[in-house]
């Protein structure tokens, strides 16, 4: 579903490369832990440092790529639509190889990688089947697909994925919302079998780093996670 039925704040839209592009200078200053690495590391279907090789797409300036290598993760290969936030993931130096490309098409090595993840983009993707296909195309027989996602409900309230512009507006991202149900069809339809799933919620914890969230929309869920298994 496109998000516009939900929007509530009528915010300016850039299609997704041109928004990541501008917010790459702040992006880091604004997205916190909470939202998508707590998630990761409630996770328990995932053995980070058995995990040999890794595709961490749409990477981003490298905040999952810097955990992964942190969780004992291997050899790390990035793959992002946006030069600024690679150029930010480059700097890290924790990723093995990043490429500039389509997570959905990544000319990725077929079946060469123990762990795939994709952290807060589907939002971003009309269509999940095809990244669910790459993922599986990736992964080797066992393989963890791990997803990271900006709740459905959080959105369907209305919080579409934005930032702040240099002048001080707001700006949003073009946004979807899938249900976990849309998620389940594509994961069944590439292959996987679901080993986990985690909702993160806005507790006591939110309230120092987002206090206008904790205020209005505590005990709300905000992110998700998912682990897939690829089955042959």
């Amino acid at each position: 579903m496109d998000f516009q039925p939900f929007d509530t704040r009528g915010y300016p839209t850039l299609p997704v490369a041109e928004g990541y592009g501008e917010w790459a200078e702040t992006y880091e200053d604004t997205v916190f832990d909470l939202l998508d690495i707590r998630l990761l590391e409630r996770l328990t279907a995932v053995d980070w440092p058995a995990s040999r090789r890794a595709a961490d797409l749409a990477c981003g300036t490298g905040r999952t790529g810097a955990w992964l290598k942190a969780a004992g993760v291997g050899r790390i290969d990035g793959i992002d639509l946006t030069p600024e936030m690679l150029e930010k993931a480059r700097a890290k130096g924790v990723h093995d190889r990043l490429v500039l490309g389509d997570l959905a098409a990544t000319g990725f090595e077929t079946g060469a990688y123990d762990l795939v993840t994709a952290c807060l983009v589907d939002e971003h993707l009309a269509d999940l089947r095809p990244l669910y296909r790459e993922a599986h195309r990736l992964l080797a027989p066992g393989g963890r697909f791990v997803l990271v996602g900006y709740h459905p409900h959080f959105l369907m309230l209305g919080i579409v994925t934005h930032f702040d512009r240099a002048d001080g507006d707001p700006v949003a991202i073009r946004s979807h919302v899938h249900l976990t149900g849309d998620h389940v069809a594509a994961a069944h339809a590439a292959g996987f079998r679901l080993l986990e799933m985690v909702e993160n919620v806005v507790d006591d914890d939110w309230r120092d780093v987002k206090p206008k969230w904790h205020a209005k929309y505590r005990h709300h869920p905000a992110s998700f996670a998912l682990v897939w298994v690829a089955e042959g």
